[in-house]
């Protein structure tokens, strides 16, 4: 199942920056602390598997992959989290 959605907790960020590493099309440092954030919390397709690797290799487990449950438009519960 494809992830829809990457949530970084910035309270558990450690500012070790291997997300960035990894996928510098998702995360970034913040200048002033160097926590990271997230460029596009819906990453394409093509990015999807670097990203997968950016929450395996967080030191400080800060990424969590948001998946979908159910398709578009059925009623349901809340996604899955990856990671959590």
């Amino acid at each position: 199942m494809a992830f829809v959605r990457v949530h970084l907790d910035e309270s558990k960020c450690v500012t070790s920056g291997q997300c960035v590493l990894t996928a510098p099309e998702v995360f970034d440092q913040r200048e002033k602390d160097g926590v990271a954030i997230v460029l596009t919390d819906s990453p394409a397709p093509e990015l999807r598997g670097k990203v997968r690797e950016a929450a395996a290799g967080c030191p400080a487990a800060a990424i969590r992959l948001v998946h979908r449950q159910t398709p578009p438009g059925r009623a349901g519960g809340r996604p899955p989290i990856e990671g959590a």
